[in-house]
């Protein structure tokens, strides 16, 4: 392993601190989606590059880049045909050269999307596989299996894969290869050597481009343990998954992946950074998070958390301890590329414990039942939003929700994109209503996205929810991100916080942290009064929806900072309403 020690590129804004990543705030960009610059329908580099303002203003310390490499789009470019490259549709390694400038220079960091558990079946080594016979090197990049049956007709096993269908597909020779996902995104096998030396060699590539760091996606899956006599779906699904020897997911092993991963990240300075889409058991991700791998993994509970205060008390408390434990920092989700949005999600009823993705059932619906009560789902979602950035640890913000962009649900069957809704009919609906294209404008036939239509439909209401709809207006959703982002860079200090006590109400929580900065949230209806939790008559002094502040101390010597809707002249904050307030 070299020696060589790569520093960063020299930037008035950007520092070489190494902890930066601990407690940033940092924004999902799904760039085919994001802002298209040349009227092909496609988001793409330059789109992103010319909205560098739009994200300075709205205050990110960094942008989380979904794969923009070329792909044939089996799954929204989760099949990947080459790694160290840009798909033409959306640009150029010349543009993404003068993309990242361009952040940086804005004091943005970048972090790239990675997908090591499988590529696309047009990868250069993919195609090579299948030009070469049963049992040659070209094969053993990947994993292989002869067929069962008299004549290998038959998959080795009847595992299904995760978009549905079967996870094994047969080639001409007759032999088949495992696909966790798409039969277009054939996985790796990560015991072959050279697997594992060419992703070091994708970790330097972009990380000597300037890339800050990556997200890991199914961080989980890369080391298999496959016998010569696989297990049933049935035996499979009976196994723990939580002792590390479970065949495909979340074995020890790729833990020694990652350790090695560290010392590519450890060459630079200040480190590459990390993060991991692990969906494992909450007691498995500290491992993912250490020092010695990634340095930090994705939490979803809040994500898949009923609109509760009793349930986000718990997630937290939890998630906190299990970060100091780690020494890593914690991190906060509600939407991204992959589930319904939460302003949509909280407009619907809670799960109350039901094992289903919330949103899924009325997706199936076309979006019709039960009916979305679409203004207590975006009331909750900035309540949500605002109390969860006041907490300690990494935030993550996907593109649009500080718009309050709702999930659009009544995509025509013809026009959807996604392929669980292909290998699914009538079970999935895919995830192409997250990821329609953003609202720029008003009006256009994009609503400003580009100068043609988008690659997705964009609904007739969309317009309302447009970056220019909401620009200007101080009680908008993107006031509120941008009023809360900023305060947040002012007040964040150390990693810690402390729940204090409200009396007679279970519906309320409130923390405190450092430097007397108080979050409170009325996850309930009913009003909570300030004086009550010993923050006096706090009056919403130009806070109420999104604004800073104006109105200085309150009666009882709490100022308001932020707060997701108005405050009472009396000075209660409303049910479903969360605000910061500095005693």
């Amino acid at each position: 392993m070299t020696d060589t020690l790569h520093t960063a590129p020299s930037t008035e804004l950007l520092t070489d601190d190494p902890t930066w990543w601990r407690q940033a705030a940092v924004y999902q960009i799904y760039p085919r989606s994001f802002a298209d610059s040349n009227g092909d329908g496609i988001g793409d580099l330059p789109g992103i590059t010319a909205k560098v303002p739009y994200l300075t203003q709205l205050g990110v310390d960094a942008v989380w880049l979904s794969p923009f490499y070329p792909s044939a789009l089996a799954d929204g470019g989760y099949d990947v045909d080459d790694y160290r490259d840009v798909d033409p549709k959306i640009g150029t390694l010349a543009q993404f050269d003068e993309m990242i400038d361009a952040l940086h220079a804005a004091g943005i960091r970048v972090i790239a999307d990675l997908v090591p558990n499988h590529s696309s079946d047009r990868h250069v080594w993919f195609q090579e596989a299948l030009a070469a016979p049963a049992g040659s090197p070209a094969r053993a990049r990947y994993i292989f299996r002869d067929g069962l049956g008299d004549g290998g007709e038959l998959p080795p096993s009847d595992w299904t894969s995760i978009f549905g269908g079967p996870a094994w597909t047969r080639v001409a020779d007759g032999q088949w290869y495992l696909h966790s996902f798409a039969s277009e995104q054939p996985d790796w096998d990560w015991d072959n050597p050279e697997v594992r030396e060419d992703f070091l060699t994708t970790l330097r590539f972009w990380s000597d481009r300037g890339v800050d760091g990556f997200r890991v996606d199914v961080a989980h899956g890369l080391a298999k343990s496959l016998p010569e006599v696989l297990p049933s779906k049935a035996e499979l699904d009976a196994l723990p998954k939580a002792d590390g020897d479970h065949p495909l997911w979340d074995r020890d092993e790729v833990h020694e992946i990652y350790a090695s991963w560290r010392e590519v990240f450890d060459e630079y300075d200040p480190p590459r950074i990390a993060v991991a889409e692990a969906w494992v058991e909450p007691s498995r991700r500290a491992r993912y998070a250490s020092a010695s791998g990634l340095g930090q993994a994705f939490n979803f509970d809040l994500l898949e958390a009923d609109f509760d205060a009793t349930q986000f008390h718990d997630i937290i408390t939890y998630n906190l301890d299990a970060a100091e434990a780690s020494g890593s920092s914690t991190t906060w989700v509600f939407s991204n590329h992959d589930v319904v949005r939460h302003a949509t999600r909280y407009g619907l009823p809670a799960l109350d414990g039901r094992d289903v993705k919330q949103g899924a059932e009325w997706l199936l619906s076309g979006g019709t039942s039960p009916e979305v009560d679409v203004e207590t789902g975006l009331r909750r979602a900035r309540a949500a939003s605002l109390f969860m950035l006041g907490l300690p640890g990494s935030a993550y913000v996907y593109q649009g929700e500080e718009l309050g962009l709702p999930e659009v649900a009544d995509i025509p069957a013809d026009e959807r994109q996604d392929p669980s809704f292909f290998r699914n009919p009538g079970v999935d609906i895919g995830r192409d209503g997250c990821r329609v294209p953003l609202p720029w404008a008003r009006e256009g036939s994009s609503f400003g996205f580009g100068p043609g239509d988008a690659h997705l439909p964009q609904p007739s209401w969309f317009g309302e929810y447009s970056v220019e709809a909401e620009d200007a207006d101080p009680t908008s959703t993107l006031a509120l991100y941008r009023a809360a982002l900023a305060a947040r860079r002012d007040l964040q200090t150390d990693e810690t916080l402390e729940w204090l006590p409200v009396d007679g109400r279970d519906d309320v929580l409130h923390f405190v942290r450092p430097g007397g900065w108080h979050v409170v949230c009325v996850f309930g209806t009913e009003p909570v009064d300030l004086a009550a939790l010993g923050l006096g008559g706090a009056a919403s002094g130009g806070a109420a929806s999104g604004g800073a502040a104006s109105g200085g101390a309150a009666s009882g010597g709490a100022e308001v900072l932020v707060a997701s809707g108005p405050l009472s002249d009396a000075g209660q904050l409303p049910g479903e309403t969360a605000a910061w307030l500095r005693a």
